[in-house]
């Protein structure tokens, strides 16, 4: 059989996966309609599940297309150490260790923030903590970011439009705030090694704009919903946050350690699995670490993963027909239907670029970022963190969509005009 017919199975595979996660609230229904076959019908509404499903239907399809040897080679052949790393950031992140330095670094900045209470603490949140993924990485800050937000603002019982604006900023800021450095962001690390893209380089022509992009963005939020978030009474502290110093540390360290090595699977998953032994010999300064999440967003990267692999023989073609002019816009709209570190890698591999159309491409990829749950990797970690406080547990893709437009309209702006 045709190698052809298998990318074209892959696309279309591909094509019907991202059909489906905007109709997960659709199964969610069904599943409450018909409650004999709920268990199937939930698993089918599970933004999470959709690539994994679908990853696992492209194997079956490609043991019948070509053979079982050449399907389990492809699957070999996959990169999954950013799943991995995903699942290993979130775990870490949300322990109540790493949320309680996050937390009181956000208040100590608020201290001297003219926004008082509840309208400085939203405004940081949304524009420090993303920042913070240019050294964090990204997959880190969107846990933080989310997990902070859940606990002071969602579970606060807020509007419906409030919530999406919220989610819809959190995601274009953590997409953009991670390009200040040439290491945290997806899109950027596919491509800075060799592009030759340094930290002076990342600052020069991304850095800057991302960051005023990422305070406007929190401003214009903090300021059409001032009414709203200045009505939320300030959480006091509990007593049981209260958490010995060197348990902080040794939190920070493999927090740090995981970062630090989150291109050695071997290594950043060792330290992994001795975090979760520390956090077992000290079980009174953790709460429930959030292993489930973890496992379901590294199974949706990793049905990307192994879809994405089949979209290359359309994509690469589709970017060298563009020229530096129009490749930001396109990438911009092509990150929406794929993931924008699949994008800039791709970009990569094509030979004889000009500067400017790298940092077209790239800057194309990062704006793009927020506009869907599989536009950029810490995405689904956000999703997964949140998506219990809207109705029906999910999370509206359409609605996720237009409340990203306005941030990433102001990222546009940012990266085009100045």
């Amino acid at each position: 059989m045709s190698p052809s017919a298998v990318q074209w199975a892959g696309a279309i595979i591909f094509a019907i996966a991202i059909v489906h996660t905007f109709s997960t609230k659709y199964f969610e229904k069904l599943a409450h309609a018909r409650p004999a076959h709920a268990g199937i019908f939930h698993l089918l509404g599970e933004v999470e599940a959709v690539f994994g499903f679908w990853a696992m239907v492209l194997m079956v399809t490609m043991v019948f297309l070509v053979d079982t040897k050449s399907a389990t080679q492809y699957l070999d052949s996959r990169n999954f150490t950013e799943p991995m790393f995903v699942f290993a950031i979130m775990v870490v992140a949300g322990s109540r260790s790493v949320l309680h330095m996050a937390r009181r670094l956000v208040e100590t900045i608020s201290g001297f923030a003219p926004l008082p209470g509840a309208l400085g603490f939203y405004f940081l949140t949304l524009s420090v903590v993303p920042l913070l993924g240019s050294f964090i990485t990204e997959p880190a800050a969107m846990t933080l970011a989310a997990l902070m937000l859940r606990d002071r603002l969602y579970s606060a019982g807020i509007s419906q439009k409030l919530k999406y604006a919220t989610l819809g900023v959190l995601f274009v800021n953590v997409s953009i705030g991670g390009a200040l450095t040439p290491f945290a962001a997806p899109p950027v690390l596919m491509v800075a090694g060799k592009w030759n893209w340094d930290l002076f380089y990342m600052l020069t022509y991304f850095g800057w704009k991302m960051a005023l992009a990422v305070a406007i963005n929190a401003g214009i939020t903090t300021f059409v919903f001032k009414r709203e978030l200045s009505a939320q009474h300030k959480v006091k502290a509990d007593a049981t946050s209260t958490i010995p110093g060197p348990v902080l540390l040794v939190h920070l360290f493999f927090l740090a350690g995981i970062v630090a090595f989150a291109h050695h699977p071997a290594v950043f998953m060792g330290l992994f699995l001795f975090f979760m032994g520390f956090a077992g010999a000290y079980p009174k300064y953790q709460d429930r670490l959030i292993l489930r999440e973890g496992l379901l967003v590294a199974f949706f990267l990793a049905g990307l993963v192994v879809l994405g692999g089949q979209q290359q023989w359309w994509l690469e073609p589709m970017l060298r027909s563009l020229n530096a002019d129009t490749v930001y816009f396109g990438a911009t709209a092509l990150t929406a239907v794929t993931d924008n570190a699949a994008l800039t890698y791709l970009a990569s591999q094509v030979e004889g670029l000009s500067e400017e159309f790298k940092r077209a491409v790239v800057a194309g990829a990062i704006t793009g970022g927020g506009l869907t749950v599989i536009a950029n990797a810490p995405n689904p970690a956000g999703y997964a963190i949140l998506r219990g406080q809207f109705e029906d547990e999910a999370i509206s893709p359409l609605g996720l969509f237009i409340a990203a437009l306005p941030p990433t309209v102001t990222a546009i702006l940012a990266f085009r005009l100045l």
